[in-house]
């Protein structure tokens, strides 16, 4: 029934199998449905029938006794706000059915949705217009590596703008096919989600098509994949036609296979993270015109992918050198780059702030001109859809004489993030000469940065503080020389 006693839907069937209709996304902290049903025997509320209720945020749910096809007896049960002491929800008294018809079930659910909206109001004075979201992260059995994966997860959320309010690693060296976790474990982070008052549910893994929908229409949440948050901290990037011709490809490519049968998060416009760009007003239009729309856009990047190779040979003519500045996302590849060119835009602490290639012209003793090709970050496991995508860009790699490679050493885990960078350059199937810059030694621990000089050599240098950067314009030097490369007059 809806919250003005209307009869919505009559069903027979189990606790499993009862068809409950959708509740109105984010109209609510409660769904406006309430639910009353019948045992085959006697008995009041079971768990299954509180999970129900919870899972679906029910008005309430009540148990009728009915015998010799008369009612007797009836039990009611409705959630408590977060803040509460009290389970989940609250078990009322089982009592006669007749005792319940003067019983004030809207004044109980207004009241509770007016305390469920103060107390989202005040967590919101708190962590400011954040999205608070979940995080789920799987260890398959990698241990250390599992952790640092859920870690990055955290900062993957942030950078989009996502409050963490809860972060979990689930061991499960089987992932579910169905719910990748578990349905037991859904229903605890979905407690979790409920006492935090978060809305979405961000998983560290990839979700296949049908998983993405059972974990949804099972927790009734927002639900998102590593690659869909990468995707919308991409759309909150691209600033220029072609990087959001090319975030806006990576969205379609994406999503254009999980459209069919999606619920709340792929029919919603806008409205948070997962659900920005360029992309984000294509998800409600059939697969001909998606198809079409990736058609123009994979047309568009050869265009702009053929204007930059005809740019690459022109600078090629003029014969100055070109160091492509590469690394993991956030690495300070952007703030380096400008401190060796001493020009252009300074860097943000964000990850994958840069999605163009920004050329910067710069001079290095006994070579001459130098051009520095900025490029976008690199993480582990990145997503195809986003490597396709990006093609124009990482071309810039394809051409450059030399690479630069800048790691992270304050960052812990930055040899797991030097080998990601290192395998992805090889997927591509570039192959320059390396030099290695050693970041942010200043924030460094001291054991960690002379434990990275003992594996890696490399040249230490802060490009925030520009120490170090005499020393490394002398490697870059040294390196394009020994490559071949003749010095070119200063312009």
């Amino acid at each position: 029934m809806d919250r003005k006693g209307h009869v919505l839907r009559v069903a027979v069937g189990d606790a499993k199998e009862l068809p409950i209709p959708e509740r109105p996304w984010a109209e609510h902290r409660l769904s406006g449905y309430y639910l009353l049903h019948t045992h085959t025997g006697a008995g009041g509320l079971s768990r299954p029938d509180l999970s129900v209720l919870f899972l679906n945020r029910l008005d309430a749910i009540a148990v009728l006794e009915v015998e010799d096809g008369r009612p007797r007896r009836a039990q009611l049960a409705h959630l408590v706000p977060p803040s509460s002491e009290e389970e989940d929800w609250r078990v009322l008294p089982e009592r006669p059915y007749e005792a319940w018809l003067d019983f004030d079930l809207g004044g109980l659910v207004a009241a509770l949705e007016e305390e469920f909206g103060r107390q989202a109001r005040l967590l919101a004075l708190e962590d400011g217009a954040g999205e608070r979201v979940v995080l789920v992260g799987v260890d398959r059995g990698e241990g250390p590596r599992a952790e640092a994966a859920l870690r990055e997860l955290a900062e993957l959320a942030q950078s989009a703008g996502g409050v963490v309010v809860h972060a979990e690693l689930v061991y499960r060296p089987h992932p579910d096919p169905r719910t990748l976790v578990g349905r037991g474990k859904l229903e605890e982070l979905v407690s979790v989600a409920y006492h935090q008052n978060a809305g979405t549910l961000i998983f560290g893994l990839e979700l296949t098509p049908a998983q993405a929908r059972e974990i949804e229409r099972l927790t009734q949440m927002k639900v998102l994949d590593r690659t869909q948050l990468i995707l919308d901290i991409f759309a909150q990037h691209a600033r220029t036609p072609e990087a959001k011709a090319q975030v806006e490809l990576a969205q379609l490519k994406y999503l254009l296979p999980r459209l069919v049968g999606r619920g709340q998060a792929m029919s919603r416009l806008g409205g948070g993270i997962g659900t920005r760009g360029p992309g984000e007003t294509k998800l409600e239009v059939d697969r001909r015109r998606l198809q079409k729309r990736i058609q123009d856009l994979s047309r568009e990047l050869e265009r702009i992918a053929r204007r930059r190779r005809e740019a690459r040979k022109q600078r090629r003519r003029r014969g100055v050198p070109v160091v492509a500045v590469v690394g993991y996302t956030n690495a300070g590849k952007t703030t380096l780059a400008r401190a060796l060119a001493k020009k252009g835009e300074a860097g943000e602490d964000k990850l994958f702030a840069t999605l163009r290639p920004l050329v910067r012209r710069g001079f290095l003793p006994g070579v001459g001109e130098v051009l520095y090709a900025d490029t976008v970050g690199f993480i582990r496991e990145m997503p195809e859809d986003l490597i396709t995508a990006f093609r124009a860009t990482l071309e810039e790699l394809s051409d450059a004489d030399l690479l630069l490679h800048v790691l992270d050493v304050s960052e812990e885990g930055f040899d797991e993030r030097k080998r990601a960078v290192e395998a992805l350059l090889a997927e591509l199937g570039i192959e320059r000469p390396v030099v290695l810059a050693l970041n942010k030694i200043d924030r460094a621990d001291p054991y960690d940065l002379e434990l990275a000089r003992e594996r890696y050599g490399g040249v230490p240098v802060s490009a925030e503080q520009g120490e170090g950067l005499a020393e490394l314009k002398a490697a870059i030097g040294e390196a394009l020389v020994a490559s071949g490369i003749r010095p070119v007059a200063w312009a």
